[in-house]
């Protein structure tokens, strides 16, 4: 790509695998899906990716229970899986999603530092997203479950965002994964959490207000 971009990456189970997309300032796509994490991380080393965002919780719950940053999203109508601790994870079936997540930010962090709350500066950075809450920032609103692949699609075209490059709902959420990294990049974002159990971050966009709290502002 004609510049360093940044990249955005969907996680799934060990069948699924990774699909990543990588997004330039002008809104160029380009597009990769593997099951290998040392795949995914050689991708992003070779595009000279600034910033990655990925849709995976970059740390595990020490209590238990749901994490600062789900509670924080929850307070503003967005709901997100609550996060296990790292034993419960690994007891479960339904937990072999984040379980790829954590390997795919144990090969990453390495590189691109994790995103702690303090400002970016020049080295490259790795944050997490949540591709739902993105979609919610970007539209200005609470978006409904149904018809997320055509409003998704639509508010990245809207973004700029080359989609005829995108083929299926994980390349479309792994775009909206990327344009959380751009945000990152060009410093319009609100991050939900704390340090400890880990961020959240979200584009800057028109407020989505709800009671107890306003998201999409910059911090």
């Amino acid at each position: 790509m004609p510049d360093a971009p940044v990249v955005g990456i969907d996680v799934g189970g060990e069948r699924k695998g990774f699909h990543a997309v990588a997004l330039d300032l002008a809104g160029r796509c380009e597009r990769f899906a593997s099951p290998e994490v040392a795949a995914v991380v050689d991708w992003c080393r070779d595009l000279g990716a600034r910033v990655i965002a990925i849709d995976a919780p970059c740390r595990w719950s020490l209590n238990g229970r749901s994490r600062p940053a789900e509670r924080a999203l929850a307070a503003v109508g967005i709901r997100a899986f609550a996060t296990p601790s790292a034993a419960v994870a690994a007891q479960h079936p339904f937990y072999r999603w984040m379980l790829s997540g954590a390997a795919l930010y144990a090969a990453i962090e390495p590189t691109w530092h994790l995103f702690d709350g303090g400002t970016v500066g020049d080295r490259p950075v790795c944050c997490e997203t949540f591709p739902h809450a993105v979609a919610c920032a970007l539209a200005g609103r609470l978006l409904p479950a149904r018809h997320k692949r055509t409003l998704r699609r639509a508010l990245l075209a809207a973004a700029g965002v080359e989609t005829h490059v995108l083929t299926g709902m994980d390349d479309i959420d792994a775009a909206l994964c990327a344009l959380a990294a751009r945000a990152l990049l060009l410093g319009g974002f609100h991050a939900f959490g704390d340090p400890v159990e880990g961020f959240i971050l979200v584009p800057d966009g028109p407020a989505v207000s709800r009671p107890g709290g306003t998201i999409c502002h910059r911090p």
